[in-house]
């Protein structure tokens, strides 16, 4: 049925092919009057409009519930498909766009979660401001994996680990592998001698969940060697874990490559125990697929991540050196 009422509207010897644009409008907004203001048409011509739609469907599309309208089930079959179609017309009839970074002006919105903003923000906004002065960054703070908000456009841009939550059609792109360390204050016990797994649970562990859980990948890993340790706090992020282990005894499991900034002139370890390794990715909605500024946005992310990773890299070499170089030194007799 879909299929059918689809190739009706969009049949132009049948009916106007501008009804598309009105019905994919309502049902993103789910009211006439949003659409009717996003269209910039009075609230009495949007319902003619959806008038002449649901005599075509057949459907209602809008039920009344309440104070306000709901969609019905044959309005949230379309909605997808409707908007497929209308974003393959307009790319069809859109020019050609050369893309002026200079000239561009525009407000990205990025929802990333703790770490990023602070290991890659600089770098970018950096970037952003040589290359296209006229773009602004606004990061958002990330507090689940839902990909409700690049459905209906209120984000631009989103990074972290691909979940279950994440919708199907969402577009991804690998940006960087990381893995998990640990990371206490400098002159922590665990700062000289080797970590043995018993030595990693005997202390007391700050654990990051932004659902509030009392367990994370580490405490499997642990309990397969027998082992179980001890967690004292539960904080949402990993800002506030490094800040807590910073100033205390206490030992944040962190990832390293996304938070390397945040765990400055703190000593971090390899953990005893083996976690699986993890792509931090970014995604976008295909709406977003072919537009020029948005391409050009994730291309310049993902060199930014590249170019500051390297740098975090090679600082790593040349302080593994030095150190090496010192421990190398003869003792003066005295």
């Amino acid at each position: 049925m879909c299929q059918a009422i689809l190739w009706y509207l969009s049949d132009m010897t049948t009916l106007d092919l501008n009804l598309l644009v009105p019905l994919d409008v309502l049902l993103t907004e789910g009211s006439v009057a949003g659409a009717a203001k996003r269209l910039q048409l009075s609230p009495s011509a949007m319902s003619r409009t959806l008038a002449r739609l649901r005599d075509i469907t057949g459907d209602p599309l809008l039920a009344r519930a309440g104070r306000g309208l709901v969609p019905t089930p044959l309005a949230l079959a379309l909605r997808e498909r409707v908007r497929q179609v209308v974003e393959d017309a307009e790319a069809v009839l859109r020019p050609a766009m050369k893309l002026d970074l200079k000239a561009l002006s525009r407000t990205f919105r990025l929802r990333t979660s703790e770490g990023f903003v602070e290991s890659f923000g600089p770098a970018l906004i950096a970037r952003v401001a040589k290359d296209a002065p006229g773009v602004r960054i606004r990061f958002l703070p990330k507090p689940n994996k839902d990909s409700t908000s690049l459905r209906d456009g209120t984000v631009d841009l989103e990074t972290g680990v691909t979940g279950k939550e994440m919708g199907p059609e969402i577009r991804t792109l690998g940006l960087f592998r990381d893995h998990h360390i640990g990371v206490v204050r400098t002159g922590h016990p665990l700062s000289r001698g080797k970590i043995t797994p018993a030595r990693y649970a005997a202390g007391q562990h700050v654990l990051v969940s932004r659902r509030g859980l009392d367990r994370g990948p580490e405490d499997d890993a642990l309990e397969a060697l027998g082992l179980e340790r001890q967690v004292v706090a539960t904080v949402g992020g990993f800002s506030s874990a490094i800040a807590l282990a910073r100033a205390s005894d206490m030992i944040a499991t962190v990832p390293e490559k996304h938070t390397h900034t945040l765990c400055e002139e703190m000593f971090r370890f390899a953990l005893p125990v083996t976690l699986p390794e993890f792509t931090v990715s970014l995604f976008w909605h295909p709406r977003l697929e072919a537009d020029p500024p948005h391409r050009w946005l994730r291309s310049l992310v993902r060199e930014v991540c590249d170019e500051t990773l390297a740098r975090t890299k090679n600082s790593k070499l040349r302080g593994a050196r030095y150190v090496r170089a010192i421990t190398a030194l003869p003792v003066a007799s005295t």
